[in-house]
């Protein structure tokens, strides 16, 4: 039974422009959990995050805030099955 576990969020609010995919980068990467960030044509920030569940836990806890400039609304996550993803990337 694998304890990583896998977190697919969407954010909303003032999240584009505003660093917020370099941020969940350094974040994700410093707290060893894989998967990747990107923006969408909505105005809405779409992650994937996967490692230790309380790893994964406090990446979705960190998007509330997220970089310092922006302005989170809200954020809503699914938990899924790990898909082994290795390493953290921005998408475009």
């Amino acid at each position: 039974m694998s304890s990583r576990t896998r977190a697919h969020v969407y954010v909303t609010g003032n999240v584009q422009g505003v660093f917020y995919r370099a941020t969940t980068r350094d974040a994700a990467r410093e707290r060893d959990v894989d998967g990747w960030v990107r923006n969408l044509d909505d105005g809405r920030v779409e992650a994937v995050f996967e490692g230790p569940a309380a790893a994964v836990e406090g990446m979705v806890e960190w998007c509330q805030t997220g970089s310092p400039a922006a302005d989170v609304d809200d954020v809503d996550a699914t938990y899924e099955e790990p898909e082994g993803l290795d390493g953290f990337e921005i998408r475009r």
